[in-house]
């Protein structure tokens, strides 16, 4: 099994379901397709494609605010119909659409939701190559995508379907880039249904049981994991973000089995936890922070006294059972991925019964490298875990100013792209040969440990281009002091700076939430975040965070100033100004020193 759409028959083949494809519809109410229904509506699909004129190897782009059945069954059908899927972010720009539109030569669109259609309606007047837009919804004076659908060219798609091989083109996905404009990744079938068939045994949810979908389908990681759940043959229930958490939300409605979310996510639901700790009064406030507090030292595999299992006991039965039943109390495992995710927020989910295993890759590999998973010695916590079957790392330290055993993270693999799509002379710089074997380099920094049972186990340091220098000549590498320094729960965002200065600075954005509680808890009056960021007590707090995160680093590491920012950093905004965020959520440092070039002169003013 090689190609993606095999997954149709090998579903309805192995375990049909009634309940394969799931979505709420208007009223709230949870609405199903079976394995058959998923497979026939692509076949329709499918057959309208041709009815259209496409032919093998045209572009058909897909984009979507939320997850949808819609999105999948389109995906099957370009695949079936010999064509290559173009996904889109939702939040990217009318201008940025033009380019990746034009740049695919993409012939037809489908979208769903809000403005989706107008945005790409926009584009399409410099995009001679689009001829037709389609809705998912039915929305009067805009085509609709059921209309395309026939039963007339069934026979010339088994034809097609027939002659398609691993090795074809599947999809150019653009990744968004914290730089310049985005790049289109070629990946093939078999790229793909290599990280499908052997991640699957890895995702602890059996055939029959339900899984959640949130995060966006045009991202390679949750798309993977999505056909991985549909060769696993469990019940995909799509939803967005809005409504996941709460007695009537969909974690306590479905109630899953496992998710994927990104560190972001997991940071929100914890600092909601905190925050409804420091709420509490008395005895009640006292034992959940005696209960939070023996998270601090937990590890996987940790052997424990007879004394502690029975304060691990009762914790869990007064606070942890808690926090399991409100994500819905059936999770047995929550994969992380896309950012780095702070140790503490994996010990306090972990602790508490919630396995939350962290894994790493990128979309030029379909998109895994690694991960921790639940298997007997398969995580090591503040590692993305071990190289998964077929792939292999190697560590290039040939190139750079790092230290000992660190170097930028290569990969080799059957899940490596083909390249990026009419961009020859970048592809010869991100492909390197070594011994006879071409790898690619990711443009991270890592390096390798020995873990449980042996195995080698790959921790990120940072990303090779975001690498500072400072005026003295030496390297910072900003992630993971940004990222020890956001496990405060005051502090929302970060991002280091100091590139060609003499310290390092950082620039901080804080939890509007918990700083209000803690101004609650101070007697400070709030008024508005912009107003409390200037104020001395508030800034001293956060002088005193820096402080104490200071201590972990090496001197030329440590923040020796910071500047309290009242805005939040998003990956679009509605006044098209540019986004500090790229859709996937990084930082984008180019961004960021631009709009608070101010900011930072004033903080080296004196320097």
């Amino acid at each position: 099994m090689t190609r993606l759409f095999d997954l149709l028959e090998y579903q309805i083949k192995n375990y049909p379901l009634n309940n394969a494809v799931n979505y709420q519809d208007v009223s709230g109410n949870w609405v199903s397709y079976s394995s058959s229904e998923i497979k026939d509506t692509a076949m329709q699909a499918a057959s309208g494609l041709l009815q259209l004129g496409l032919k093998k190897g045209d572009k058909v782009a897909v984009v979507s605010y939320k997850n949808r059945p819609e999105w999948l069954i389109m995906d099957f059908a370009i695949q079936m119909a010999g064509l290559v899927s173009i996904p889109l972010y939702p939040t990217i720009s009318s201008k940025e659409y033009e380019y990746i539109l034009n740049e695919a030569e993409v012939k037809v669109a489908f979208c769903g939701g809000e403005d989706l259609f107008d945005k790409l309606k926009v584009a399409q007047k410099n995009t001679k190559s689009l001829k037709d837009i389609y809705c998912f919804n039915e929305e009067q004076g805009k085509p609709f995508w059921k209309t395309i659908f026939n039963t007339e060219k069934l026979e010339t798609i088994a034809e097609i379907k027939a002659g398609i091989i691993g090795d074809d083109l599947a999809t150019i996905i653009y990744t968004s880039g914290t730089t310049g404009n985005p790049k289109g990744v070629m990946l093939k079938h078999s790229n793909i249904m290599h990280i499908v068939i052997e991640t699957s045994d890895l995702l602890v949810a059996n055939a029959g049981e339900k899984v959640l979908s949130f995060l966006p389908l045009c991202h390679i990681y949750e798309r993977t994991v999505s056909f991985a759940y549909y060769y696993k043959c469990v019940a995909i229930h799509f939803t967005g973000t809005d409504n996941l958490s709460g007695p009537e939300g969909d974690l306590a409605t479905v109630k899953p089995v496992m998710f994927t979310t990104v560190p972001r996510l997991l940071e929100k639901v914890y600092e909601a936890i905190y925050n409804k700790g420091l709420a509490l009064e008395g005895i009640k406030r006292k034992l959940f922070f005696w209960a939070l507090a023996l998270t601090d030292d937990f590890d996987i595999d940790r052997k424990l006294s007879f004394g502690q299992k029975l304060k691990w006991k009762a914790a869990d039965k007064l606070i942890f059972s808690k926090w399991r039943a409100a994500l819905g109390g059936n999770i047995r495992m929550i994969v992380t991925g896309a950012a780095p995710c702070p140790v503490k927020i994996l010990r306090v989910f972990c602790a508490s019964g919630i396995n939350v295993r962290e894994a790493y890759g990128l979309t030029e590999t379909s998109p895994t490298l690694t991960g921790n998973t639940m298997k007997p010695n398969g995580t090591l916590l503040g590692t993305v875990g071990y190289a998964i079957e077929g792939v292999e790392l190697f560590i290039d330290s040939s190139d750079g100013d790092y230290n000992e055993n660190e170097g930028e993270i290569l990969a080799h693999g059957p899940n490596v792209m083909v390249g990026y799509y009419k961009k020859p002379e970048i592809n010869a710089k991100v492909f390197k040969e070594i011994e006879g074997k071409t790898w690619f380099c990711t443009g991270d920094i890592g390096k390798l440990i020995k873990g449980p049972g042996g195995r080698e186990f790959l921790k990120i340091t940072d990303r090779k281009k975001e690498l500072l220098k400072t005026s003295g000549g030496k390297y910072v590498a900003p992630a993971p002091i940004e990222n020890r320094v956001k496990e405060d729960f005051l502090v929302e965002q970060m991002m280091v700076i100091g590139d060609k200065q003499k310290f390092v600075s950082a620039l901080i954005v804080p939890a509007e939430e918990a700083l209000k509680n803690w101004c609650l808890h101070k007697k400070m009056k709030w008024t508005s975040l912009p107003e409390m960021v200037k104020k001395k007590k508030v800034i001293a707090k956060y002088d005193k965070i820096i402080a104490n995160y200071n201590l972990e680093f090496s001197h030329i590491e440590q923040v020796k100033k910071i500047s309290l920012i009242s805005t939040p950093w998003l990956p679009i905004h509605e006044d098209g100004s540019d986004a500090e965020l790229t859709p996937t959520l990084k930082l984008k440092r180019r961004v960021i020193r631009e709009k608070y070039k101010t900011e930072i002169a004033n903080i080296y003013a004196d320097s």
